[in-house]
């Protein structure tokens, strides 16, 4: 954890410090205040609006339900009707916007965590498990908001259980900070589309849980090299691959985009980068959003340099892009032209998950329309 940032307050007529942390990297507040049982949610909200972080003495209960009414607050319709977009890019950008003052505005709902991850509150649950599995050994007591320890605590559950991959018949156990493959229409893609012949060789770009990496093993594929940059990807995928048990057949490795030349060249290469090209806005944001498509792009420009003369690269791909307008399918075709690629094949899949079902949803029209892609890729 960074020690570096701080926060003070005032408190029993002195000035308390202590290392305040956010995974976000979100500021410390500047002003903050001690709060418990006694306020009043309407005077929560303000405060929190105002930019006033409130440190919690109270029930840990009771500033859970505290949050929850400052959300159903920062939800109500407004006094004065707001401004319909007039189409879904300006839609996504407004949705952004909202989900970030949103964001901002629950965030200053604030904890002391002491040494060793505890909570000294009532009815505070235990959180040192969830917090080991996020943040590493404790070190320091730090303040944390809450919002950010409920997300630890959901992500814990999530790796404890494992999501259920059906095409691989077993469990991929996401670790907090790295995208859980919650969607599964994109990994049947992986699991039915033909392989390339001979393919005893495959690199899987930008691994995550390393579960693409673990579905190209089950199908045979005898050699796998799964990379990512990112520590908490790196660490989760070769958890996941040796709960498989599938060691011997893939490689876990700390690389940006593509193996170095020591691991010579792949018949297949599989890259399933962030659908939509947009600045994160937190390093956990960076396995949705694409800045300037520079994963998309790094991918379909090495492709080439790597595959055997017979091989294939797969891109599995979202067409949510192109729908709120930040991506033209002519772009696409043009970068892959461009990287002297061509398409052979291109699978589609209709998304299934249940936001396509939410019509109150801003972005509803785009998400009911949408379709994941694995688009096949030759050499010229």
């Amino acid at each position: 954890m960074n020690d570096t940032p701080t926060i003070s307050w005032q408190e029993a007529s002195k000035t308390k410090t202590s290392v305040w942390h956010s995974e976000n990297a979100t500021p410390a507040p500047k002003k903050v205040q001690v709060a418990d049982d006694t306020i009043k949610a309407d005077a929560a909200y303000k405060l929190c609006c105002e930019g006033t972080a409130l440190l919690w003495r109270g029930d840990f209960q009771n500033a859970k339900q505290l949050m929850q009414a400052i959300s159903r607050r920062i939800d109500r319709p407004g006094k004065k009707p707001k401004k319909a977009p007039t189409n879904m890019t300006e839609a996504f950008h407004l949705h952004r916007q909202a989900q970030s003052q949103k964001a901002r505005i629950l965030g200053m709902l604030l904890l002391e965590v002491s040494v060793g991850y505890h909570i000294n509150l009532r009815r505070a649950p235990d959180i040192k498990a969830a917090c080991e599995h996020a943040y590493g050994k404790s070190t320091q007591s730090f303040v944390v908001s809450l919002r950010e320890i409920l997300g630890l605590i959901g992500a814990y559950e999530w790796s404890k259980n494992g999501v259920e991959i059906s095409v691989i018949n077993n469990k991929i156990h996401p670790s907090y900070g790295v995208f859980s493959p919650i969607r599964g229409e994109y990994l049947t893609l992986v699991d039915t589309a033909p392989l390339p012949t001979p393919c005893t060789t495959a690199f899987d770009i930008g691994t995550g849980t390393g579960v693409l990496a673990a579905i190209l093993a089950n199908r045979g594929v005898k050699t796998v090299i799964a990379t990512d940059n990112a520590q908490r990807a790196l660490d989760c995928a070769q958890k996941n691959i040796n709960q498989l048990e599938m060691k011997n057949a893939v490689t876990v490795l700390n690389a940006n985009l593509f193996p170095d030349e020591s691991y010579g060249k792949a018949d297949l290469i599989v890259c399933n980068p962030p659908w939509l090209p947009a600045r994160p806005s937190s390093v956990l944001e960076s396995a949705i959003y694409d800045e300037n498509s520079q994963m998309l792009k790094g991918f379909l420009n090495g492709l080439k340099a790597h595959l055997n003369d017979a091989g294939e690269g797969w891109l599995i791909l979202s067409d949510f892009a192109e729908h709120l307008g930040l991506r033209t399918r002519d772009e696409l075709l043009a970068w892959i032209s461009a990287a002297d690629l061509k398409v052979i094949d291109k699978m589609d899949t209709k998304a299934s998950h249940n936001k396509t079902l939410d019509a109150s949803d801003p972005l509803h029209a785009a998400r009911k329309a949408e379709v994941t892609s694995l688009w096949r890729l030759t050499k010229k």
